[in-house]
């Protein structure tokens, strides 16, 4: 189930930097929580759709340096770079936790910071 849940990441992010968030939210659970630790939290896929419109605007680039799967938990280690409010490029580092469940994503723990 590892290697699924990790697959399964890799084609959902591929799906962000093609700019298709509908794709992306397609390998989500619709009770989804994205907890963004000291930030904010989002409660379904809704409000996950809405947060994806307004700071993935335009894609992100990024890379995860490091993909470890254990059980229903995939951790993403890696750099992002996205638009800030000003508009500018600015680079964050992060560790995502995913949790699955029935083989879509139902919950994310996200540890972001600038760089």
């Amino acid at each position: 189930m590892s290697a699924t849940n990790k697959a399964i990441l890799e084609k959902a992010n591929q799906a962000i930097r093609e700019g298709d968030n509908e794709g992306f939210l397609a390998h989500c659970t619709d009770d989804t929580e994205w907890i963004f630790i000291g930030d904010r939290i989002l409660q379904g896929k809704e409000a996950v759709r809405q947060y994806m419109v307004e700071v993935y605007a335009e894609p992100p680039t990024f890379m995860a340096e490091n993909l470890i799967a254990e059980g229903d938990f995939v951790t993403a280690i890696g750099k992002i770079t996205l638009k800030d409010e000003t508009g500018e490029a600015a680079s964050y580092s992060y560790c995502d936790v995913w949790r699955f469940r029935d083989g879509k994503m139902a919950a994310l723990k996200a540890f972001v910071i600038k760089d």
